[in-house]
């Protein structure tokens, strides 16, 4: 069904299905099964180090559910009763581990979100998977105030499910250069405190070399200030996952990127743990 998988490799054409694909995740060190909502490569942000080919701003067009909902169906029985694991998956990463809503674009920019949410909830319960695997929403949070994205929200939280909420620089300066958004500190706060009190809430965050150079203390600084800012106001984080360059970036900017210091990374561990204790490292 599908070639032998690795970390490196997140291709969603891997298993011949439109909205569905496998992929060894060095995060969840198992097997997530990735949920494409974006299958035009559109989405409302262009960070640089995206790997995603022919990434272009937009959003997806409509789903087709019954589609999706046969794709996801077939693809949990070949990971739980037929031979996926065994045949394309490396010892050691042999477990399932979650379903993601991730894809080649921000999923929360479909219409029919929720309407995914409630499909993967009726699949978990079939296959007896609710309280053993997790459901993950992956998204950069820009869209978290639509009343659609806040009703996903709930339904995923019924399922035991978490948003990783991207979070890659603090000043407004800096998520323009990395993120390419127009979006200000003072609104990702305002979304990721929609987010924390709707469902268990990461922190997930993307650091790089530019041109050879670190983020600089001014941005780095900024960064531990929004983390701050929000336990001061309260909200209850699950932690922070920081994380490098795993796979080769697919936009303009690659060239410029590489892979940071395990040392400089490591010194930032210790400055946001100081904030929130818990914090996973992926270098």
């Amino acid at each position: 069904m599908t070639k032998s998988l690795d970390t490196r490799h997140h291709d969603r054409d891997v298993a011949g299905m439109t909205y569905v694909y496998p992929v060894v995740s060095r995060r969840a060190r198992g097997v997530s099964v990735g949920v494409n909502l974006n299958v035009n490569n559109a989405c409302n942000w262009r960070c640089i180090y995206c790997q995603v080919p022919n990434l272009k701003r937009g959003s997806p067009p409509p789903l087709d559910l019954a589609l999706l909902e046969d794709e996801l169906h077939r693809m949990l029985t070949e990971i739980l009763h037929g031979d996926f694991m065994a045949s394309s998956v490396p010892e050691g990463m042999r477990r399932l581990n979650d379903i993601a809503l991730s894809g080649n674009g921000e999923p929360t920019s479909s219409p029919q979100f929720a309407d995914v949410v409630a499909i993967i909830g009726r699949l978990m319960t079939e296959f007896g998977l609710l309280g053993h695997i997790k459901v993950v929403l992956i998204t950069n949070g820009s869209l978290i105030y639509r009343v659609n994205v806040q009703e996903g929200l709930r339904r995923l939280k019924t399922l035991g499910g978490e948003v990783w909420f991207k979070l890659d620089r603090g000043t407004r300066a800096g998520m323009h250069l990395v993120n390419q958004t127009e979006a200000t500190p003072e609104q990702v706060l305002r979304r990721l405190t929609i987010s924390a009190q709707s469902c268990p809430t990461w922190i997930q965050s993307c650091f790089f070399a530019l041109d050879g150079i670190p983020p600089d203390e001014e941005e780095v600084s900024a960064y531990l200030g929004l983390l701050q800012r929000a336990i001061d106001q309260g909200l209850a984080l699950q932690g922070v996952m920081l994380y490098g360059l795993a796979r080769a970036s697919m936009q303009p900017e690659a060239p410029r990127l590489s892979v940071l210091p395990e040392a400089w990374l490591e010194a930032l561990v210790q400055r946001v743990s100081a904030i929130v204790p818990t914090v996973h490292c992926h270098p």
